[in-house]
């Protein structure tokens, strides 16, 4: 990505979490933000693919939406975020405009079920990077909402216990899945029928 204001925004919001994390505040009080080599490969793979309907659940402060949101810029599509802390979701879109992606992406404050039930889809991508204990209820809610061929990426599956997730994910028959180790491990499932 050649975007320098995208760039200029994520180095900003990267030596944040930084900061936060040097500073040693709890995973509770941080933005706890995609890693950058996530970030490029999500940007790249959702660029590639070609996705235009893009669902993300757990936006945070923006860092992965605004990777989301420049792929789908470039391919004509738009993110839709979710993101429970008010605050968040206002510095998240904020961060969208002044990545000169507002036009690209919205994230929504508020309940991720409640938010995902008043979507229609159908969904090309949805990313999930929530709480790691509600990653079961986010398929859920959202596997009927993406298209058939669609991807569903859960982040953080190495460094966090989510195996009853990838367990889930495993068990079904309309889905295929593997793990992808990169950054903190991406669970990869295509959704088959």
């Amino acid at each position: 990505m050649n975007d320098h204001r995208v760039m200029a925004v994520l180095d900003r919001l990267y030596a944040n979490d930084t900061a936060q994390r040097a500073a040693g505040l709890p995973s509770s009080q941080r933005t706890r933000n995609l890693e950058r080599e996530t970030g490029k490969w999500l940007e790249l793979l959702a660029r590639a693919t070609g996705v235009r309907e893009i669902l993300e659940i757990g936006s945070s402060n923006g860092v992965s939406t605004i990777w989301l949101a420049a792929a789908a810029k470039a391919n004509g599509g738009r993110v839709v975020g979710t993101e429970i802390i008010v605050e968040r979701a206002d510095d998240a879109n904020h961060n969208l405009a002044e990545a000169g992606l507002g036009d690209a992406a919205r994230v929504i404050a508020g309940n991720a079920g409640e938010t995902v039930s008043s979507l229609d889809g159908p969904f090309d991508l949805v990313f999930i990077d929530a709480e790691k204990d509600d990653y079961v209820n986010h398929f859920l809610a959202v596997i009927d909402k993406v298209r058939p061929g669609g991807l569903i990426l859960a982040d953080n599956v190495i460094s966090h216990d989510i195996s009853g997730y990838q367990t889930m994910v495993r068990e079904r028959s309309d889905v295929e899945t593997v793990t992808v180790p990169i950054g903190r491990g991406v669970e990869f499932t295509v959704k088959t029928s």
